[in-house]
């Protein structure tokens, strides 16, 4: 469904963070976290990464249109150490979202449990028989103009978490072709963006925080 009108920003590299055993980048809007199947698809962050720091791997993904803090690792250590972490729900984190229609709460929490909708992949959707937990929390910062700027902070990193619990209470993302199609017209981006970051550092365990400025 990423169909082959995939044309990535060609913005430089936006480097937040960089040493001995993490790089932390500003990933763009429009731009793979990973290369797609066929070589129109091959155009990624982890490539344009590679392209400068080839020891650098994988630790986690963004959708292609979600932008905001991605984290690499440069040592083999650093993956497995950072790997854990994601896997055990021990980062934190905080993104930023213009969703469709005035919250009438001030924050909340969203539990659907969420699968793979396999006729329609790679799009999600919620089951209670089958899907995996997926939990939620939001925070409304402000509403106007028939919109609502949120904060969300998701608790478990299921595939269009944020989109579909979001489209599920009645106020899709604006500009997702995937979950509120409807208002594409409103937005010239999918408005979704990972402004913050909290990890353990692998050497020494600190714990470090990374932001990306909102660009919306």
């Amino acid at each position: 469904m990423i169909g082959a009108a995939y044309n990535p920003p060609q913005t430089p590299l936006s480097i937040l963070h960089q040493d001995h055993e993490l790089l932390v980048v500003d990933k763009p809007s429009g731009l793979l976290s990973v290369p797609g199947k066929g070589a129109h698809l091959a155009d990624c962050l982890l490539t344009r990464v590679q392209a400068v720091f080839p020891e650098a791997l994988l630790v986690h993904r963004l959708d292609r249109d979600t932008s905001g803090v991605m984290v690499f690792a440069l040592t083999p250590h650093a993956q497995r150490h950072l790997g854990l972490q994601f896997e055990k729900r021990q980062t934190k984190k905080i993104y930023l979202a213009e969703v469709d229609g005035a919250l009438a709460e001030a924050s909340g929490i969203i539990e659907l449990p969420l699968i793979v909708d396999w006729p329609n992949r790679p799009l999600q959707k919620v089951d209670f028989e089958t899907g995996k937990e997926a939990v939620t929390e939001w925070k409304r910062l402000r509403s106007g103009d028939g919109q609502s700027r949120v904060r969300l902070m998701p608790k478990t990193g299921r595939s269009h978490q944020l989109r579909v619990h979001m489209r599920e209470i009645g106020h899709p993302i604006l500009g997702d072709p995937f979950y509120g199609p409807e208002t594409l017209g409103r937005a010239e981006r999918l408005m979704l963006h990972a402004y913050e970051l909290r990890l353990r550092h692998p050497d020494g365990g600190r714990g470090m925080r990374f932001t990306a400025p909102c660009p919306f």
